[in-house]
């Protein structure tokens, strides 16, 4: 089956067990960021069409599901996550300089940088706002700690800009950091308000993070070797920040001197045929297949963070996501 085909499947069977609850957290969205300023909905508009597929609010409802079951808490909580990662994005564009994401302008492409930073910065105030409207301030303290650990991260990630030393574990420690971090706050507050035993939760906070890492590791690849029909966005701007991703940092460490010389002159320079010219080094040294096998290795330990949860279907669901992060890089 074609990795298309695969991703439709996925995304059909979540829409058939969690559409009304996904169509109920867009609502409750699209409330709280209802704004009488024509340019600020203008703005928002234009976000919608490039906010994906919803995979964090889908961990957050999913993890509910496996937990116990989703209340309205959960619906409040799935759009507040939803809210802050759109904000990341848009962020992230800015940082990139990127012109494209899902196959629609950025931002940044589409107004200025002023708007996007100051959009991004609207997303997380009502990310807050909303989520402070619940009884409990749990949510709010883990959420804070989170976004304080995905920033962090982000800031990790510019200060390495340019170090062709990188070691693995220093970037497996940024993405852990700047995407998987979000990834178990979803699966963690969807155990939380089901009112999951400790160890339930525990499990289903392990399983986002080892998803998280394993989806990040996939985008890398991507950004290398994918293509911009596939995957909808500006791809090379990695390469063109001087960010060491797994295949990068793998063939380093396996190429010889010269061949190693050779490949740290094309990343301190890069330009728009880097990417081309990489290719050959990736694929001969079995870099690229070396982070599909670690990417695998994520998903892989992702399901089994699952073997505590009971059986059910929100959790078989959860299992295939982590089968379908490595499929969607391979």
């Amino acid at each position: 089956m074609s990795k298309d085909l695969a991703g439709q499947g996925l995304l059909a069977r979540v829409d058939e067990f969690l559409g009304d609850e996904l169509q109920a957290v867009e609502r409750i969205l699209r409330a709280e960021l209802a704004s009488s300023n024509p340019y600020v909905r203008d703005v928002f508009a234009h976000v919608t069409r490039f906010r994906g597929k919803r995979l964090r609010p889908m961990l957050l409802l999913l993890s509910a599901s496996a937990g116990g079951a989703v209340t309205e808490e959960h619906r409040v909580l799935a759009a507040v996550v939803e809210m802050i990662h759109t904000a990341t994005l848009v962020h992230d564009d800015v940082l990139d300089e990127a012109d494209t994401r899902r196959h629609v302008a950025t931002v940044n492409a589409r107004w200025n940088n002023e708007t996007s930073v100051l959009f991004g910065d609207y997303l997380f105030t009502h990310a807050f706002h909303l989520a402070a409207s619940l009884e409990s301030t749990q949510a709010c303290r883990l959420i804070g700690r989170a976004t304080n650990i995905v920033c962090e991260g982000e800031l990790s990630q510019i200060r390495e800009r340019g170090n062709l030393e990188l070691s693995e574990e220093s970037y497996l420690r940024i993405i852990e950091a700047k995407t998987a971090e979000l990834c178990a706050l979803c699966c963690r507050l969807g155990g939380d308000y089901s009112g999951a035993d400790e160890a339930v939760v525990s499990s289903l906070e392990q399983y986002g993070r080892s998803l998280g890492i394993a989806f990040q590791i996939a985008d890398d690849l991507l950004d290398l070797v994918g293509t911009e029909r596939e995957t909808g966005k500006t791809l090379g701007t990695d390469l063109e920040k001087q960010k060491l991703t797994l295949p990068l940092i793998r063939l380093l460490s396996r190429a010889s001197e010269s061949e190693a010389g050779r490949i740290r002159n094309l990343l301190s320079r890069p330009n728009a045929q880097s990417r081309a010219a990489l290719m050959p080094s990736l694929e001969q040294s079995g870099a690229i297949e070396y982070a599909v096998r670690r990417a695998g290795g994520f998903a892989t330990a992702a399901s089994g963070h699952l073997d505590g949860v009971a059986d059910c279907p929100g959790k078989e669901i959860l299992i295939e996501m982590a089968e379908f992060a490595v499929r969607r890089a391979s």
